[in-house]
């Protein structure tokens, strides 16, 4: 997988161009774990959807009702894509989705090459500004067994409830696997 990848990488890669790439797919499939790769072997950036949940005050029914509509693309597009668009240095803001606050502010340094790592983050509204779009999927006995690793065991019927229902909807209504550049079982 990885070394497919970064042939990819390679074969898309424009010098005079900020390369782009959103790694989305099923929760614990692998989305943090393969930019944490990626960053250590092509020296760029990563960024975190989990920092662009929505905040309380932005949680409406409505909004709610339409599949991953529970994260801020509006920030996200703003603080972070219009500035990788234009090649330039820039700060974002981290929401803390846990203590549900707006924690720290983080510099991301100009770098030719980017991740956007997490669920969501080929919503259609965002997946046009990529150069590169990654799936990962995983079984849901092995993605039972990883949450419970990561998360504990507490962690699983939330996750069963909510978080991974949210994500099969928002990957079904959009076809996310089908409009990725490359798929991966995990």
């Amino acid at each position: 997988m990885y070394q497919t990848i970064l042939q990819k990488i390679n074969a898309v890669s424009d010098a005079n161009t900020p390369l782009l790439i959103a790694i989305d797919g099923r929760c614990a499939s692998g989305k943090t774990t393969l930019s944490s790769y990626l960053q250590k072997e092509l020296n760029c950036n990563v960024i975190h959807m989990d920092y662009f949940f929505l905040r309380p005050e932005q949680i409406t029914e409505q909004r709610l009702l339409q599949p991953g509509g529970n994260v801020d693309y509006e920030r996200f597009y703003e603080e972070v894509l219009i500035p990788l668009k234009n090649g330039k240095a820039f700060y974002y803001h981290r929401y803390d989705c846990h203590k549900q606050i707006m924690s720290e502010t983080i510099f991301v340094p100009y770098c030719p090459i980017t991740i956007i790592e997490g669920s969501y983050s080929c919503h259609p509204t965002l997946q046009k500004q990529y150069n590169m779009k990654i799936f990962l999927s995983v079984e849901p006995e092995e993605q039972i067994n990883r949450i419970k690793k990561r998360n504990g065991e507490k962690a699983v019927n939330a996750f069963r409830q909510k978080w991974i229902p949210l994500e099969e909807l928002y990957f079904s209504t959009y076809n996310i696997k089908q409009n990725c550049d490359l798929y991966f079982q995990t």
